[in-house]
C-alpha cells in the first residue's frame, strides 16, 4: 500500500472512530445535544460515501463509511431507547389529560408541567405567574433521610441478622416481602420490642451509611435546584441532635437552615418531594418521586426513581420543561 493509500486509511480511522466518545457520551447523558434530523443526515451522508466508494472500489471509503454508518445507528437507537426519554414521556403523559389511568387510583396531584403555566385570577381576566413558573427561580426539591439518603433500614436488618442468625438481604426482601423477617420462629415478641426500641437509642442515627450516590447527586444538583431536607423526626424525637449531626457531616454543603424536622410533611412549601413512604404525598401540594426502598416495590407511583441517578434525570427533565415553556 502506497503513501497516499496510508494517508487515506489514516483519515478515514480518524473520522471513523471519532464518534466513539460520542456513543459513551450518548450512553451516560442521554443525547440531548444530538438531534434525531441531525443523526438521520449524517447516516444518509455515511450510505451515499459508502455507494461512492464501492463504485470505486476504494477500500479506504468502503471500510471507512461502513463502520461510520454502523456508529450512528447504534448512537440512534441508544438516544431513541435511553432512560431519560422514558422519563421525559413519564412526565408528559403525567401532564397528558388523555393519560392513561392506573388500576389503583394514583394520589392527586398537578401536572408538572401545568404548574409553570400562567393561572386565572378570576373574570376580570387577569393573569399571573406562579412561583414556579419563574424560570430564573431554582426549583425547590425537598429530601427525604431515612431509605432516600441515609440507609437506617440496612442498619436494622443487620441487627436483625445479628439476632436471629439468619442472612436476609435487601433484595430477598424485595422480592418475598417484608413478611420474610416475620417468620414466627424467629421474629419473637422480644426481638420484636428489641427492633423497635433500637431508634429511640440516641446514637443509631448518628453513624447510618450514605444511600449510594446520595451525596454527589445531592452536590451536584445543589448547583441548580434549591435543596432542602426534610425528615419525619417527629417519628423519634429523640433523632434530632444525632441526625443533625449527621447531616452536618456528611451533606456540609447543604445549610443548616435547610434541614426541615417535621411529621406532616404536607406543610412543606416545595415543588418536588423525594421520599419512601407513598403516604408523605397524600397532603403534599408539589410533585412526589417515590425513591424505590424494599418496603414499597410493589407500590403504585406516579414518579418512581429506582436510584440517585433516576431522580438526577426526574428532576434535569422537570427543569428543562420549565425553561422551555413559554410564559406571557
Amino acid at each position: 500500500m502506497g503513501f497516499a493509500e496510508w494517508i487515506g486509511s489514516l483519515a478515514a480511522a480518524c473520522t471513523t472512530f471519532s464518534f466513539v466518545p460520542q456513543i459513551f457520551k450518548i450512553k451516560k447523558q442521554g443525547g440531548k445535544d444530538l438531534s434525531f434530523p441531525m443523526l438521520f443526515i449524517y447516516l444518509s451522508g455515511c450510505l451515499l460515501w459508502l455507494a461512492y466508494g464501492l463504485f470505486l472500489h476504494a477500500a479506504a471509503i468502503i471500510w471507512a463509511n461502513s463502520a461510520t454508518a454502523t456508529l450512528v445507528v447504534i448512537a440512534i437507537v441508544m438516544k431513541a431507547t435511553h432512560p431519560d426519554r422514558r422519563i421525559a414521556s413519564q412526565i408528559a403523559s403525567s401532564a397528558s389529560p388523555t393519560a392513561g389511568v392506573s388500576a389503583e387510583p394514583a394520589p392527586k396531584s398537578e401536572p408538572i408541567s401545568a404548574r409553570y403555566l400562567p393561572r386565572d385570577l378570576g373574570a376580570a381576566g387577569e393573569t399571573q405567574l406562579t412561583k414556579s413558573s419563574n424560570p430564573h427561580r431554582k426549583l425547590r426539591v425537598a429530601v427525604d433521610m431515612d431509605e432516600v439518603i441515609a440507609d437506617a433500614f440496612g442498619k436494622m436488618l443487620r441487627a436483625y441478622n445479628e439476632r436471629t442468625g439468619r442472612a436476609i438481604t435487601k433484595e430477598q426482601i424485595a422480592r418475598e416481602g417484608i413478611e420474610v423477617m416475620l417468620a414466627p420462629e424467629f421474629f419473637t415478641p422480644e426481638l420484636k420490642a428489641a427492633l423497635d426500641n433500637l431508634p429511640n437509642d440516641r446514637s443509631f442515627f448518628a453513624d447510618l451509611e450514605l444511600v449510594e450516590g446520595s451525596q454527589q447527586a445531592l452536590r451536584d444538583l445543589s448547583q441548580d435546584f434549591e435543596i432542602f431536607i426534610a425528615s419525619a423526626a417527629m417519628d423519634v424525637p429523640s433523632s434530632f441532635d444525632a441526625k443533625y449531626q449527621w447531616l452536618l457531616q456528611n451533606f456540609p454543603f447543604i445549610p443548616a437552615s435547610h434541614y426541615v424536622f417535621c411529621g406532616d410533611k404536607g406543610i412543606l412549601d416545595a415543588d418536588f418531594l423525594v421520599d419512601d413512604r407513598p403516604r408523605q404525598f397524600k397532603s403534599f401540594r408539589g410533585t412526589g418521586i417515590l425513591f424505590t426502598a424494599p418496603h414499597n416495590v410493589n407500590r403504585p407511583a406516579q414518579l418512581r426513581a429506582n436510584n440517585w441517578r433516576d431522580v438526577v434525570r426526574i428532576l434535569q427533565e422537570a427543569d428543562a420543561a420549565r425553561q422551555s415553556t413559554p410564559v406571557s
